[in-house]
């Protein structure tokens, strides 16, 4: 009679392959980075060049889709992997980082909107791997890492502003630009700040709890 307890060897899903759909749009995305930031420096002059300005606004806005694109492809075809966990991320602060910078260099955003975003992104990179380290909580429903619904905004905004900032307009759209901009800028610091505060607030209940462990296993 078969153990009821025994799994038969076709109930374990097989193990996740690198090579699939997900990173493989990721892979595109870190390889778009550097056609991106190529384009931006011929079309410096947008007035002069605007070809080279709209060919690298249209390079920066499929690379943005297949950020979309990819992790919802991960998560409904399981096809999460190691890879895709650390290349995604990379991938999104090299795009980010490349448009940021590229504009500041050509003198069409200021200096302080670049070192206020990238700041903010890198800072929280740095965060989610000491709350990593710390084992402070899973990437889950309300978990600090999982990512809010403020975090998915700011993304919009800043890709939105920085297309914004990329095509060579003036005008009432140049005006506009800034004003979208500066709200990247302002949900950026906001979701910055509140992961910060969840980060701690957590790790200090942990903390509790692990101490609340230690006195119960004293006294008995």
């Amino acid at each position: 009679m078969p153990d009821p307890q025994r799994r038969s060897p076709s109930s374990t899903p097989p193990p996740v392959g690198i090579a699939n759909l997900a990173n493989g749009l990721t892979t595109v995305r870190l390889l778009l980075v550097p056609v991106f930031a190529v384009l931006l420096a011929f079309g410096a002059d947008g007035t002069a060049h605007p070809q080279w300005r709209y060919a690298a606004t249209g390079v920066f806005v499929i690379a943005s889709l297949t950020d979309r694109v990819d992790g919802e492809i991960a998560r409904r075809r399981a096809l999460i992997t190691t890879f895709g966990k650390i290349a995604d991320p990379i991938a999104d602060k090299a795009l980010i980082g490349a448009a940021l910078i590229g504009l500041s260099a050509i003198g069409a955003l200021p200096w302080w909107v670049t070192a206020v975003i990238l700041g903010r992104e890198f800072g929280v990179t740095a965060l989610r791997f000491w709350v990593i380290r710390n084992g402070v909580a899973a990437a889950s429903s309300g978990g600090v890492l999982a990512a809010s619904q403020a975090a998915k905004a700011k993304t919009v905004a800043q890709a939105v502003a920085i297309g914004l900032y990329l095509l060579p307009v003036s005008g009432v759209w140049g005006t506009a630009r800034f004003w979208v901009m500066m709200i990247a800028v302002a949900i950026t610091v906001v979701t910055g700040v509140n992961y910060l505060y969840r980060a701690i607030r957590v790790r200090r209940r942990q903390r509790s709890e692990a101490a609340a462990v230690r006195a119960t296993i004293a006294q008995s």
